[in-house]
């Protein structure tokens, strides 16, 4: 399989200055559409003296005003709705604090965006008409399986909408369908790799949803025997399809940067939604932490892997740790079944690692965490099987003890 000719040849051929007037016009256009309502964006956009788009030069877009997943919540649901509501034609959206979703609604023209940016990203992973991709990522609010289904119907290629979990039915049908392309979370590539053979029909797989390392990339290639490829988006923005690996494209994620314009402030991702109409978003902050890199292969920015999460990096003792730095270690020693548990029950924070795997990588695994990170790490060692399997979403890599909280069976 290999990364044939852009899915769009205009503008996968386009002269960088080219794009940047696209851009440019793209934003005016879309501030313009903000302006016609008094909503929040609209208000910070007025007082600080734009009054229509062409106020706005895109290198002058870092002057303007962020707009954060707090904001959403303090207008939820529809608050930042610029569509009227007879042009809404579905709604998707993340899990929010007490229950409360982050929600975000989508019109016609939305909805192709987003097939057509995630038509780019299967044609980049070497998907074509005659493909069949199995797609496990979960079908509902959550934007992955859809997205997924919109690109590869766009594409012309046979989709399977498996959704997640009933993972015996999964291998069945891979077995019996030969599908070329596996769309799902890293961590369910590696339930699925328990069961399925390496000799399967699957060459490439498009992985994605949460934080993975290369270290992992390198765990399922060989234990599936394909290419992996990380793919980006949050529903905020469009969903999956934002940003994606394809076979060229060494390790970085293309940008959809016609569509979706990119900056990074203290290594946070911040995105603008150029050509959305239902709810855009001027410089939204993503949380996500990333490194843009320049083009190659292609007219439009990369990205790097996702480091992780600004609400998720650990400051143990005075140290910024992320997650991923953990799983890289991890996965030079033991399996990709980890935990890792950030106990503050005492007024000494300390960091808890469980692996499953015997006990003669705990010393290893302790000096060499200790020399990525500076910090002494609790490693514990567990009997396989002894850490939860992900059917269904997202991995558990990450728990917080606070004082009161029960320890996981097995850690104390």
């Amino acid at each position: 399989m290999t990364a044939g000719a852009p899915f769009d040849p205009k503008i996968g051929s386009m002269a960088p200055e080219a794009l940047r007037e696209l851009q440019e016009q793209r934003l005016q256009a879309m501030i313009d559409l903000l302006l016609t309502t008094d909503n929040l964006q609209a208000r910070r956009l007025r007082e600080i003296g734009v009054t229509r788009g062409t106020d706005v030069r895109l290198d002058e877009i870092d002057r303007l005003p962020t707009i954060s997943k707090q904001d959403l919540w303090d207008h939820y649901p529809f608050g930042l709705r610029v569509a009227p509501q007879e042009d809404i034609v579905c709604v998707h959206g993340s899990s929010g604090t007490g229950g409360r979703p982050t929600l975000i609604p989508y019109t016609a023209n939305d909805v192709e965006i987003w097939s057509e940016v995630m038509a780019r990203a299967l044609h980049g992973a070497g998907a074509t008409r005659t493909s069949v991709v199995h797609n496990a990522y979960g079908y509902g609010l959550f934007t992955g399986g859809l997205g997924v289904h919109h690109g590869g119907l766009k594409l012309g290629a046979t989709v399977v909408p498996m959704s997640g979990g009933m993972t015996e039915r999964q291998v069945r049908l891979i077995e019996d369908l030969r599908p070329d392309v596996l769309c799902c979370t890293p961590s369910y590539a590696l339930r699925l790799a328990e069961d399925l053979e390496q000799d399967n029909s699957i060459e490439v797989g498009i992985f994605g949803a949460e934080p993975w390392t290369d270290e992992m990339r390198q765990e399922i290639q060989q234990r599936l025997g394909i290419r992996a490829l990380d793919i980006y988006g949050l529903s905020e923005i469009i969903g999956p399809g934002v940003a994606c690996e394809s076979l060229d494209s060494e390790g970085l994620l293309n940008i959809a940067e016609d569509h979706f314009y990119p900056e990074t402030q203290d290594g946070e991702l911040i995105f603008t939604t150029l050509t959305k109409t239902g709810m855009p978003l001027l410089r939204y902050r993503t949380g996500d932490v990333a490194t843009l890199h320049e083009p190659k292969n292609s007219p439009f920015r990369r990205m790097s892997k996702l480091k992780g999460r600004k609400d998720d990096m650990l400051v143990i003792r005075g140290v910024n740790v992320f997650p991923t730095e953990i799983e890289a270690v991890v996965l030079e020693l033991a399996s990709p079944h980890y935990l890792i548990v950030e106990d503050r029950r005492t007024t000494t924070a300390r960091l808890h690692v469980a692996v499953e795997s015997t006990e003669d990588v705990r010393t290893g695994l302790e000096n060499k965490l200790k020399e990525r990170l500076g910090i002494t790490c609790l490693v514990h060692v567990l009997e396989p099987g002894k850490l939860p399997r992900t059917e269904v979403g997202k991995a558990q890599r990450l728990a917080r003890w606070t004082q009161g909280q029960a320890p996981i069976d097995g850690l104390t």
